[in-house]
Parts: structure tokens; C-alpha cells; sequence
């Protein structure tokens, strides 16, 4: 536990420091709008392709086809593959793209720590760069010159982290972010309005995930977190929920056996909440979402095994509920008038747990002890040294193992003052269940 959590940490301050490691040629399009290249995501540490689902969205919601918007998911540990096979894994991704496109090259788009394996990439050998038209380099490494020649846009967010240093790929576009944070570089607007012009050579249409039209197709991957290998024992059950209460209307609209991580698709109807219920070995895991905007194939649920980063820093019991809950944007407890809040049942726990330094996308909430003291304001202490995740000691009491069961009413106001974000689940008790929600980071 300890090694593959120092892993971790080593892993994330590799990218923060200043590997070096390209500018460009556009599309030309003679006068007339050409078909947009396809896209190949990398994520970073302890990352995968959800980093990317809002993006990839957008990117819909202008045209661009979902089964070109490709990620690259790997452990990010680097204990079961290699930098190597990570490279094999982008090029078998990018042939099958090229194949089923006919397009002339790729996009490539790097996060974190995956900036560092996308410019290795590229760096490796010619015939890598020159399949690549653009390569976009998200708040990651700085490089001497574009990697591989290829045209880039370096992304840059979080200036406070890096006090009097400037921070760039020289000969890229650098495009400063602000003060946004590590993973809101992705998924924010801004960067999605800056990789649209840079892909494409003129703005989006839109910068919305805009409503598609009938039912839409939902797919993705069933993983276990950290390391980003594949659930082959389970069973995963979709079904419909009244959104009031978080209870299950009727039996499974679609049920999936998963023997290589993959599930789907499924038809989501709009405006409607879906439970999507994996089962295997001692524990059942219940995911929630926001209703499906658009047709999606980065639906990630990220599962824990016992001994698990999570699951071993909290506490099970018939009498209590077990949160975790993610949203690809920082939570922010500790920025004084922008600051996001998040209550259960009426209950602020973000206050006090959520630093901004802490680049939390997730939370823990649950009876830590089993001792029916809830602790608000102070984060658990076992979550510091895991990047990306905090925790806080609140006691949910479980309202039974049916799917009727109480419900909990989550409710989340964004720093930026967007809209409000709400969902109900069911407190299903944590000895033999374990609950994750999944907050749109889009508006």
C-alpha cells in the first residue's frame, strides 16, 4: 500500500518538474471545411479517459464524430506495462484511427503525466511524429522545442505553483490558463476553445455540450483505480431511476457481462438518471451519473479492490453509507468567494477538506471508525499522501439493502456560480455496497 502509493507521488512530481522534450503544418482545406482529424487522448497520473468525457462532448457538439475522439488508458504506476508498451498502445490507437478515418494524421492530446509519455512518443522515432498533426501539451512538461516537430499548443494552469517561473515549449503556441486548476485545464472552456482553433484553424460553433437529438448511445470501461486494469469478473446492470428519490423504476434496461473492461452500449434516453451496478466478489458497487447529454464512449467507473487505496482507509459497516464522489474540476474549500460548495442532506462537507494545493477531483465521505461521530472540517488524515483525493469523516446513516432505500440528497454549487448540480441516491449500507457519483464537470 505504501510503495504504490510513493509510486503515485513520484509519479505526479515527475510531471511537475521540467523535462524538456514541437511547432507544425495545418490542414489546408482549399475553400472548403475539411472532416476533423481524429483524436488521440493520454491521461495522467492516475488518470483515464473521463478526464477527457467533457471535451470529447464539446467536440461532438461540433461536428466531430465520438468514434474518432480515442484514449489511451495505462497504469500510470507503471507496475503492470511499460513506457514502451504505453507507445505500442498509441500506435495500434492511432493505425486504427488513420484506418478507419482515411485521415492523413492524427490530433494528439496529452494531460499531466501523459504529456511526458506523448513527447517520448514523438521523440522516439520520425514515423511516429509525422502521423500527428498537432499535439496539444496539457499543464504538463516544458520542452526546448515542439517534440518531433510537430506544430504544438502548450496549455499552462496553476501560475501560483511555480512563483517567478515562466513555464513553456519553446517554439509552441503557450496559451496561459490562469489560475485554473491542474485537471480543470482539460475539461474548462477555455482549453476546449483554444484545442478547437488550433485543430481546426477557427472557433466552435459552440462551447456547450449541446442536447443531442433522441436516444444516445453509452459505452466505456469498467477499471480498477489505480491502475487502470480491466474488471474481467463482472456483471454490470443499467436501470432507471426516479430522480426524486434515487429508487430503481422497473428491471434492468440493459445488462452486460464484463470479461474485458468494456460494457455498452446502451440507449440512455434524455433527461432521464441512470444507475449503473457492477457486482462482483464481496461487494457491489453502485455508480450514478448526471443524465447522458449526448452519445458517450468515456464513461469510466473506477472500482476498488479490498486493500484498495480507498476502500482500506475507510470504514464498513451495516449501519452507514460509503460515499466516493468525483468531478473532473478541483474542489475548492479554501479560496475565499470562489469556493464550491457540496452538501449532503443539507450538510456542508467541503469545508476545510478541499485546499486548493490538494487538486482534489475526488472525495471520500463516510463513518470513518464506525463510531457514529461525524468530524466536518478537517480532511481524514490517511488521504494526504494520496494525489488527487481527500476524505472527510460524516456519518450517512444506511437506510437498508433494497433499491427504495432513503435516499441522500447530494447538491453542488460551482465556484463560477453555473448552474446547480443535484442527485439523490439511495444510502445503501457500506458492508456489503459501496457508492460512487459522478458530477458533470460541464455546465
Amino acid at each position: 500500500m505504501k510503495r504504490a502509493l510513493s509510486v503515485v507521488v513520484a509519479a505526479l512530481f515527475l510531471v511537475l518538474g521540467t523535462l524538456t522534450a514541437p511547432a507544425a503544418a495545418d490542414r489546408g482545406s482549399g475553400g472548403r471545411q475539411p472532416d476533423p482529424r481524429p483524436i488521440v487522448f493520454v491521461h495522467g497520473s492516475a488518470g483515464s479517459a473521463s478526464q477527457f468525457q467533457t471535451p470529447a462532448l464539446r467536440f461532438a457538439s461540433n461536428g466531430y464524430d465520438v468514434a474518432d475522439i480515442e484514449a489511451v488508458e495505462y497504469d500510470t504506476q507503471f507496475q503492470s506495462n511499460s513506457l514502451v508498451q504505453v507507445h505500442e498502445r498509441i500506435d495500434t490507437a492511432v493505425a486504427a484511427l488513420l484506418e478507419r478515418t482515411g485521415a492523413d494524421r492524427v490530433d494528439l492530446v496529452g494531460h499531466s503525466l501523459g504529456t511526458y509519455v506523448s513527447q517520448q512518443y514523438l521523440v522516439s522515432s520520425p514515423a511516429r511524429a509525422a502521423r500527428v498533426a498537432h499535439y496539444v501539451n496539457v499543464d504538463g512538461v516544458t520542452a526546448s522545442s515542439p517534440p518531433g516537430g510537430v506544430d504544438t499548443l502548450a496549455l499552462w494552469a496553476e501560475p501560483w505553483r511555480y512563483p517567478g517561473v515562466t513555464r513553456e515549449i519553446t517554439g509552441a503556441t503557450n496559451v496561459d490558463l490562469g489560475e485554473q486548476g491542474h485537471t480543470e485545464a482539460v475539461t474548462s472552456v477555455e482549453s476546449f476553445r483554444a484545442m478547437f482553433r488550433f485543430f481546426n484553424g477557427r472557433e466552435p460553433t459552440t462551447v456547450e455540450v449541446e442536447p443531442e437529438r433522441g436516444p444516445r448511445e453509452v459505452s466505456g470501461r469498467v477499471h480498477f483505480f489505480v491502475s487502470n486494469l480491466p474488471v474481467v469478473d463482472g456483471t454490470l446492470r443499467v436501470f432507471r431511476l426516479n430522480p426524486a428519490t434515487g429508487a430503481r423504476l422497473g428491471r434492468p434496461v440493459a445488462t452486460f457481462a464484463v470479461t474485458d473492461g468494456a460494457f455498452g452500449p446502451f440507449r440512455a434516453t434524455p433527461q432521464t438518471r441512470y444507475e449503473l451496478e457492477l457486482t462482483r466478489g464481496e461487494i457491489t458497487h453502485h455508480f450514478y451519473t448526471e443524465p447522458f447529454t449526448r452519445s458517450d464512449r468515456f464513461v469510466r467507473l473506477l472500482t476498488d479492490q479490498p486493500g484498495g487505496i480507498v476502500r482500506s482507509i475507510m470504514t464498513s459497516s451495516p449501519r452507514h453509507t460509503n460515499l466516493t464522489i468525483s468531478r473532473n474540476k478541483e474542489w475548492w474549500s479554501d479560496q475565499a468567494g470562489r469556493n464550491d460548495t457540496l452538501t449532503i442532506d443539507g450538510v456542508s462537507v467541503l469545508d476545510g477538506i478541499a485546499p486548493r494545493t490538494k487538486r482534489a477531483i475526488g472525495l471520500a465521505v463516510g463513518d470513518k471508525g464506525a463510531d457514529g461521530v461525524s468530524v466536518l472540517g478537517q480532511p481524514i488524515a490517511e488521504f494526504a499522501a494520496v494525489p488527487f483525493i481527500t476524505g472527510v469523516d460524516y456519518v450517512m446513516k444506511a437506510g437498508g439493502s433494497t433499491p427504495s432505500a432513503r435516499g441522500l440528497r447530494l447538491r453542488v454549487e460551482p465556484r463560477d456560480g453555473t448552474r446547480t448540480h443535484a442527485l439523490t441516491v439511495p444510502a445503501w449500507p457500506s458492508s456489503d455496497h459501496w457508492v460512487s457519483v459522478q458530477f458533470d464537470a460541464h455546465d
